[in-house]
C-alpha cells in the first residue's frame, strides 16, 4: 500500500505526515507540488502548515499546483484524499470539500490538545472508530473556522457528513463545532486537528490519531 504526502512551499507538517503513514504499515511517498505526478500512490494526505505563506488566502494558491490537478482527477475516480488542517483550507479552495475556512473567531493562533467525537465511522478515514468515540489530538490554526452557507451544513449534518465535532470546548469559532467534514462519498475528509502528531504516546498526547491512517488502509484493500 503506498500513501503520498504532498508538500507545498510553506508545508510544516509533511514529515510528520510520512512517519504516521509508515507506522500504520504502509509505504510512504513523498510527492512535490510542481510535479503532476502522484507516483502510483492508493491515497494521498494534504499534510498542515502555510502553503505558499497563505499570501493570498489559506490555501487558494496550492488550490493551482500543479499535482492539485493530478489529485482533483484522482479523488474524483475515487482515490481517497485527507486534508489535515491547511490541507483542509487547500481541498475546500479546490472544490472537493464544501465550505471555507475563515480566521478564528478570537483572532488568535490556537495550539492546544483537543478532544474530538467521532460523528462518522463509514468514511474512509475514520472506520477504525466507533461512532460517537472521543479522540484527543493537537490542534494549531489561525484561520480554522469552519463556516457554510445554511443550506451546506444542513445537508452535512442531514447526510451524516460531519465526521469530527468538536467536544470540550470549541477552540475557534467553527459552525455546529465542526471539526471536519467529508465529500458525499465518505472518500475526501478534511480536518482542522493534526492526528499525524498523536500516532503514539511518546511523542502526542495519544494514539488516537493513528486509526485515521489505518483506517485509508482498509478501505483500499475493501475497494
Amino acid at each position: 500500500m503506498r500513501i503520498g504526502a504532498v508538500t507545498f512551499p510553506g508545508t510544516l507538517d509533511d514529515s510528520d505526515t510520512l512517519r504516521a503513514i509508515k507506522a500504520s504499515g504502509a509505504d510512504a511517498v513523498a510527492l512535490w507540488h510542481g510535479d503532476a505526478d502522484l507516483k502510483q500512490v492508493d491515497a494521498v494526505v494534504l499534510p498542515g502548515g502555510f502553503s505558499y505563506g497563505d499570501y493570498l488566502r489559506a490555501g487558494a494558491i496550492a488550490r493551482f499546483a500543479p499535482v492539485m490537478g493530478e489529485i482533483v482527477d484522482a479523488a474524483r475516480k475515487g482515490m481517497p484524499v485527507l486534508g489535515i488542517c491547511n490541507g483542509f483550507q487547500v481541498l475546500c479552495e479546490a472544490g472537493l470539500l464544501p465550505g471555507a475556512l475563515l480566521r478564528n473567531a478570537g483572532l488568535h493562533f490556537v495550539c492546544r490538545d483537543q478532544w474530538l467525537k467521532v460523528e462518522n465511522n463509514t468514511s474512509a478515514w475514520t472506520t477504525r472508530y466507533d461512532t460517537g468515540a472521543e479522540i484527543i489530538v493537537p490542534i494549531k490554526n489561525m484561520d480554522g473556522r469552519y463556516t457554510a452557507d445554511k443550506s451546506t451544513v444542513d445537508e452535512l449534518e442531514g447526510e451524516g457528513r460531519v465526521v469530527f465535532r468538536y467536544t470540550g470546548g470549541n477552540p475557534n469559532g467553527s459552525l455546529g463545532d465542526i471539526a471536519g467534514v467529508s465529500d458525499a462519498t465518505g472518500r475526501i475528509v478534511g480536518l482542522m486537528p493534526h492526528p499525524e502528531h498523536a500516532i503514539d504516546a511518546l511523542t502526542g498526547p495519544s494514539d488516537d490519531g493513528l486509526g485515521m491512517f489505518l483506517s485509508v488502509l482498509d478501505s483500499v484493500v475493501a475497494a
